[in-house]
């Protein structure tokens, strides 16, 4: 697991992630599965599209979720 990618839901992130957190959390994430931190010119970019697909999927995947009770405490 990437230790390094913070969770984006609430209540760990008190409002909706933005794309710019999404985005780093993809690109974490391809970075561990590849295991290039910079990919080389000639995989530039297979690498930049897998962090595009990771990152609209992260995003689907956070506008789907429904998390009960988050409601409730921001309310408070």
């Amino acid at each position: 697991m990437c230790r390094s990618i913070k969770t984006l839901r609430p209540p760990v992130l008190p409002e909706e992630a933005t794309e710019e957190e999404i985005r780093a959390a993809a690109l974490q994430y391809v970075r561990k599965v590849s295991g290039f931190r910079a990919p080389a010119a000639h995989n530039q970019e297979v690498f930049d599209r897998a962090v595009d697909t990771v990152a609209r999927a992260t995003a689907d995947l956070l506008t789907g979720l429904e998390v009960r009770g988050a409601a409730a405490r921001r309310a408070d």
